[in-house]
């Protein structure tokens, strides 16, 4: 069975992703079940860093100008680190990544999408803080692009709020 696709609706256009069910079905299944239940819709992205990634998931992001933008955890709570045997998704360009707080096991809802390869999160490199890849852009990296172009303030908060309509979710 093909794996599901996520359809991105933002302030600034579409793009839509793969999402990774056969190979990441822990992190999947946490991302496809927020997504389904309206959770990611109206968020808006708090956290953009050129030449890195884009980061959206905060519960508090709703209102963007939300002080505590950024520290949001999940409904449902943490999803377990995925490390599968024989899986080596690496963080390159377009790829939908697990944000945690730089401590094993303590992601959730927040991801982010990498706009450079970032190998050095990922789970298979020596190092601390470590991002599972469980998802990858497919169409509308134009989209992503214009996103990480987006002007921030100190904090790395888009000065304009870039807002998430809506992410709905076609069965594979």
């Amino acid at each position: 069975m093909p794996n599901p696709i996520a359809h991105f609706e933002t302030s600034l256009g579409t793009f839509s992703a793969e999402i990774f069910a056969d190979q990441m079905p822990v992190t999947a299944k946490n991302f496809l079940d927020l997504a389904k239940s309206g959770f990611y819709d109206g968020l808006h992205f708090h956290r953009v860093i050129n030449n890195f990634m884009i980061q959206f998931g905060c519960e508090f992001s709703k209102d963007p100008f939300n002080p505590r933008c950024g520290t949001g955890n999940s409904p449902l709570g943490n999803v377990q680190d995925e490390h599968p045997r024989g899986v080596h998704l690496s963080n390159e360009p377009g790829t939908l990544s697990m944000a945690n707080t730089g401590r094993p096991n303590s992601g959730g809802a927040q991801f982010f999408i990498n706009t450079k390869h970032n190998a050095y999160l990922d789970w298979f490199t020596p190092g601390g803080s470590k991002h599972p890849v469980f998802g990858k852009v497919t169409h509308g990296m134009d989209v992503i692009a214009t996103i990480e172009k987006t002007k921030t303030d100190r904090s790395d908060r888009p000065v304009e709020p870039v807002k998430m309509v809506s992410v709905t979710i076609q069965e594979g």
